[in-house]
């Protein structure tokens, strides 16, 4: 593991409760870029692959500016019960994670959802697309209601794979995504109107500071 790497979890089915033998183990993380970086006109990279296959990473400054916009796939590393890496930082970045939380998740999930719906072909539907799909929508619905995303779907396991299989009639899998994504829409929200950016700007201050050459911290 990269030593600039501050958080780092599994997701995908392992951290879903969706395994099932041959599943890869998929990790997305946050590093923190040298300060001293910025200041040159090539900027670092917001973004990583590797170094494990299956590995992605975010630099610190993006993965807050996705987490405030709602991004799915980012409020969830933040909720995965599989954490293999935190550093000190990272555990202030978990200990931050309703500060990022809003009520822009609304779309933001049913959003993701919609253009996954649009991409299937009910004549041949790519089956594990559409049980990310329902996934999706449990997550957002459970987030809206409760404060945070639906992370460990095993207690819809076994229906879910049986999507996954292509076990369902098309026509049933899209009767669940139209009453979950009615049930988003009409869901009245417990999360805030607005993320508290203030706090993750201070987070994020915090860090840059802490990663400034000797002498100038």
């Amino acid at each position: 593991m990269d030593d600039d790497v501050i958080f780092s979890v599994v997701v995908g089915s392992r951290a879903y409760g969706l395994a099932t033998t041959g599943s890869d183990t998929d990790r997305r993380g946050v590093f923190v870029a040298p300060t001293a970086a910025f200041w040159r006109l090539d900027k670092p990279p917001t973004h990583r692959d590797g170094p494990l296959p299956e590995q992605f990473s975010w630099e610190v400054e993006r993965f807050c500016e996705l987490a405030l916009d709602a991004n799915p796939t980012v409020l969830e590393c933040l909720w995965s019960p599989l954490v293999e890496v935190i550093t000190p930082a990272g555990r202030r970045l978990v200990d931050l994670r309703e500060a990022f939380l809003s009520r822009r998740a609304h779309r933001s999930f049913a959003g993701y959802a919609d253009a996954q719906f649009r991409r299937l072909d009910p004549e041949r539907p790519k089956w594990k697309q559409a049980m990310h799909m329902i996934r999706l929508l449990l997550s957002g619905l459970h987030l809206v209601r409760h404060g945070e995303p639906l992370v460990d779907v095993r207690a819809h396991r076994e229906r879910l794979l049986a999507i996954r299989r292509g076990e369902l009639p098309w026509a049933e899998v899209d009767a669940w995504r139209a009453a979950l994504s009615a049930e988003l829409s009409a869901a009245p929200s417990v999360l805030p109107e607005s993320p508290d950016r203030e706090r993750v700007e201070e987070f994020l201050v915090a860090v840059r500071a802490e990663h400034l050459p000797a002498g100038l911290a």
